[in-house]
């Protein structure tokens, strides 16, 4: 307890120093021979541990960034100014915009295209507020030498003087640890929309940070091999620590990329509600659709089908283009090239196959929708599922199924569960053939101290969070539910009712469900951390659930919250973690930090998530919903719970998508052999072979099989200009724009939503829409590809 109390700040009125900033509280003691040791691994040009380090190509003086080494040695700044992190102002500004960004995150999950929660707009809002309070909050210097300077170490403490980097950090690692949401608000969701189950507030946040809590132990754990080495990059998080460095870190040259930012965000906040609100065909511009309108029905559909996309579940929207940033997004500035070329060869299969399943008629797809994720009767209505699964606890009514028959997913939604089957028997393999090596090595140098990443050794002046911190917190929230059973018999809430009633999931069912999200996180974790996108393991758990609890969605709902989540979490965790390493804030107060947002998050998630589902409820219901909100999360979520839970009926041998879950064997071995092909022909010719990520483009061969799919070509371009012409021909202008440009972007478009979404989308409960014009059409699909009964 002593060493976390040295974390905290001290109260106001004493005489010693606050413990925010006193160096000693995260600093260790200096030594020589530690000092020796640390030069001794610090990289030299030419190379690092032993490591041939190959420099990267110059173009006009200036590096080409392709590594993550290249990252850690021309991009992040290594400069710590020993600022404090803890401080009263910071920990206030990270649970105000906590709770903000959690709303945005729950927001978002009701879109037509689900996006992440961008720090770099919560960082800006908070730098806004920062630096206001630094400078119109009461100071110590203002009283003094006068009578009331005993309010001195009071005003310290409210206000400590300059908003600097390490508060900063701070405030929005907090607010960003509570924008990441959890599957767990998710299956309260499905529960209230198709169950007409209401979960209790307090078991429902219990059940959400408990999750958390453990994901976060496990990433811990993890840290030398996710974190620490140079490769670990989280790219999407490069935009935030330019940002940072930028507006912390006063130049020349700092200060025209903080003048580009400001226009770019103000430009960006500006131009979004145009697309989003007056004009939303410009979020799916078609010469197709509008050439389309007068031809006959049966072209009209084929047009809808490939060409439109503007709208949710509407079409593929082959060669759209969407001009709304909230839905195009700066991941494509950020993501590295490999991983785009990679995603643009899924894309080319999802078009050929998703029509190619619905023309020909695979797995009878004509008789639905093209792009749903609901569950269909054999004759095309949506599935009656209270009627087959009854009593309190949803178990599965064998009569009634036999009455009414199993339901059926739609091509799209078959196809895109084979690919996400592939993709994760691809990822394992992918580890552990491709990147065995690269594990190995992380561990030796973890056990050795001799990670030769420069930032990690420029962070080991600081005390170390050590690994017995996270093994608490993974022995808390794995026996949470024990220890809540003895409070229940107190007050009728917490954990145990999530384990015992509501979730109808048998406890040995609980804790099969952390082990297999323990096992799958560095697997995950590894992919993300080097390309920058994951891949979705959530199916691997519906299978397993399905498995071991048949013919109890409720249960497989969540048996896949208490796996899943220790594996998304553990992704957003472990980003903060390397961004907290590029910008030298000490590890103890980073751990704190991130439980704080966890908390924040789980409150507000749930409170948000009841808003828009008790008024927006008939949209998310509807399998189509509308180009502002749409239940398809949701609705997958349900989908896979009911039919993983008929798991022998659908997916054995005898059922219908017997390949669905063959695919994670066809994966495995496909990518055994892509390893094979590797090592026999590393080139074939111009093209690496270990370049080539057949996990990738599995996920994204099923990218659009739901949702609005309008933005795609608008993405490829963004990356294609930044990361292949930007990046190579312009080398010093990417390294010093690309990142603080993409998150100036996304910070305006995603504050003009949120003022939206309030304002008239109806979040609030009351909806104004724009009044309907020839870019805002009353009828039909925005995008005018009308076909599929759009105008009925």
């Amino acid at each position: 307890m002593a060493e976390l109390q040295d974390n905290l700040p001290s109260l106001p009125g004493l005489d010693e120093k606050a413990a925010y900033g006193d160096k000693s509280a995260y600093e260790k003691e200096p030594s020589l021979e530690k000092e020796a040791a640390l030069d001794s691994e610090r990289p030299s040009s030419d190379g690092y541990d032993g490591e041939v380090y190959e420099k990267p190509v110059y173009v006009n003086g200036e590096p080409v960034i392709t590594t993550g080494k290249d990252v850690s040695h021309h991009l992040v700044d290594l400069r710590d100014d020993g600022d404090p992190p803890f401080t009263f102002r910071s920990i206030v500004l990270g649970t105000m915009f906590g709770g903000l960004g959690a709303a945005l995150y729950q927001i978002y999950i009701f879109k037509p295209i689900e996006e992440t929660i961008s720090t770099v707009f919560l960082l800006l809002i908070i730098y806004s507020f920062g630096t206001s309070w630094s400078t119109f909050f009461p100071k110590r210097s203002w009283v003094e030498n006068t009578r009331y300077q005993w309010l001195g170490p009071t005003l310290d403490f409210i206000n400590p003087g300059e908003f600097r980097l390490k508060e900063h950090v701070i405030s929005t690692i907090v607010a960003s640890s509570a924008s990441y949401g959890s599957s767990s608000v998710l299956n309260f969701a499905v529960q209230r929309l198709y169950y007409d189950t209401q979960v209790r507030a307090t078991t429902a946040v219990l059940a959400t940070f408990s999750t958390a809590v453990f994901g976060y132990g496990i990433v811990g754990l993890l840290r030398p091999l996710t974190v620490y080495p140079s490769e670990m990059v989280y790219w999407a998080n490069l935009p935030t620590v330019s940002i940072f460095q930028a507006l912390h870190f006063d130049t020349s040259a700092n200060s025209k990329r903080v003048r580009l930012f400001w226009l770019a965000f103000a430009g960006m906040f500006i131009w979004e509600i145009i697309p989003s609100y007056i004009f939303p065909l410009l979020n799916g511009f078609s010469i197709f659709c509008l050439a389309s309108q007068h031809t006959k029905p049966s072209v009209q559909d084929a047009f809808t089908n490939i060409f439109g996309g503007a709208d949710g579940n509407e079409g593929l929207g082959l060669l759209s283009l969407s001009f709304d940033w909230q839905y195009i997004g700066s991941a494509y500035m950020s993501f590295p090239l490999i991983q785009q070329a990679n995603s643009w060869v899924g894309f080319f299969f999802c078009y050929i196959a998703i029509l190619a399943i619905y023309y020909s008629n695979t797995w009878n797809s004509k008789a639905f929708p093209m792009l749903s994720s609901s569950l269909f009767s054999s004759n095309g209505s949506i599935y009656h599922q209270s009627a087959v699964f009854t009593g309190s606890d949803f178990h599965l009514n064998h009569t009634a199924l036999d009455e009414i028959g199993l339901p059926a997913l739609t091509g799209s939604n078959a196809w895109a569960s084979l690919m996400g089957s592939l993709a994760i028997g691809g990822l394992i393999a992918h580890c552990i053939f491709f990147w065995g090596p690269y594990v190995v090595t992380s561990f030796k140098h973890a056990r050795d101290k001799t990670q030769p990443d420069p930032h990690w050794i420029a962070l080991q002046k600081y005390k170390e969070a050590p690994w017995w911190w996270y093994v608490i917190l993974l022995l808390l929230a794995f026996f949470a539910a024990p220890f809540m059973e003895y409070l229940t018999l107190l007050v009728r809430t917490g954990l145990i009712s999530v384990l015992k009633g509501d979730t109808t999931l048998p406890v040995w069912s609980y804790i099969f469900a952390l082990i297999c999200g323990a096992i799958i996180t560095p697997f995950s974790t590894l992919l993300y951390a080097r390309m920058g996108n994951g891949i979705a393991t959530n199916q691997l758990f519906k299978m397993i659930a399905g498995a071991i609890n048949p013919g109890r969605p409720v249960a497989n709902l969540y048996f896949s919250m208490w796996s899943h989540d220790v594996v998304s979490t553990s992704i957003g965790l472990a980003g903060d973690l390397k961004m907290g390493q590029y910008l030298k804030i000490p590890p103890r107060a980073l751990f704190m930090t991130q439980l704080w947002g966890t908390i924040i998050g789980a409150i507000v998630n749930y409170v948000i998530m009841i808003a828009i589902t008790s008024s927006q409820r008939d949209l998310l219901l509807d399998p189509n919903g509308n180009n502002i909100w749409s239940g398809q999360t949701v609705q997958s979520l349900n989908s896979d719970a009911i039919t993983w839970s008929l798991a022998k009926q659908l997916y054995g041998p005898d059922g219908p998508y017997f390949i669905i879950p063959m695919g994670i064997f066809i994966g495995f071995v496909a990518t055994a052999g892509h390893w094979l092909v590797y090592k026999r022909w590393p080139y074939i010719g111009p093209i690496r072979v270990d370049q080539v990520l057949l996990p990738v483009i599995y996920q994204y061969a099923a990218w659009m099989y739901i949702g609005v799919n309008s933005t795609i070509t608008s993405s490829i371009i963004v990356g294609l200009v930044s990361q292949l012409w930007l990046r190579r021909y312009h080398p010093g202008w990417f390294r010093k724009y690309n990142y603080i440009l993409g998150g100036a972007l996304d910070g305006g478009a995603q504050v003009m939503i949120f003022i939206l979404s309030f304002a008239v989308f109806g979040a609030s409960g009351v909806s104004r829409p724009f009044p309907t014009w020839a870019g805002n059409p009353a009828k039909g699909n925005v995008d005018y590809c009308n076909g599929n009964g759009a105008l009925d």
